[in-house]
């Protein structure tokens, strides 16, 4: 098991009984020392806030601090996935189905690594996409990378969806 798989396997349970999913960790080095990258999401799918992300510091500092994977001094740095968010998990893509997405392949398909195209569903574990130059299936396995691309119709349905958000804590403060 590498660092990384390590990390995921220590922390990923306490995020998910705090209600988070963590969507990626990565072991970046920096020109100074290591940085551990931790991206999550509240499972609620409301957006992260800056409480979000201090609580979560403070979880894996104490987590890692007891299990001790990285052996050298680290900056830890917990983020959001943003819009432009990448999709690390089959359930990210039965999530996103219907938005377009940039995705890259380990080995070609249809002589191709890279691609962009709307996710149109998932088959066990081969993605659906209508890409730009017609249907292709891609295993989730030999995705290298993928992640949503920022569009008109995702920016008007997160702007839809932050903004019921709003409504809804207003009408709980007046109720409260």
């Amino acid at each position: 098991m590498d660092i990384v798989e390590r990390i995921i396997k220590t922390i990923e349970p306490s995020l998910e009984s705090m209600g988070y999913r963590l969507v990626q960790v990565k072991l970046a080095e920096g020109s100074r020392r290591k940085a551990l990258l931790i991206m999550a999401e509240r499972a609620d799918d409301v957006f992260m806030s800056f409480d979000d992300c201090t609580a979560i510091s403070q979880t894996v500092s104490a987590l890692l601090d007891v299990d001790d994977p990285i052996t050298t001094a680290y900056d830890l740095e917990v983020m959001s996935p943003g819009l432009d968010r990448p999709l690390t998990k089959l359930a990210d893509f039965v999530r996103y189905t219907g938005y377009e997405i940039k995705c890259e392949t380990l080995i070609p398909v249809e002589n191709r690594k890279r691609f962009k195209g709307i996710i149109k569903g998932l088959k066990g574990e081969i993605i659906s996409l209508a890409a730009d130059t017609g249907d292709v299936e891609l295993g989730f396995g030999n995705l290298r990378s993928a992640k949503l691309a920022v569009t008109e119709s995702l920016v008007a349905d997160t702007l839809r969806k932050q903004k019921k958000e709003e409504e809804a804590r207003e009408a709980a403060e007046k109720e409260g």
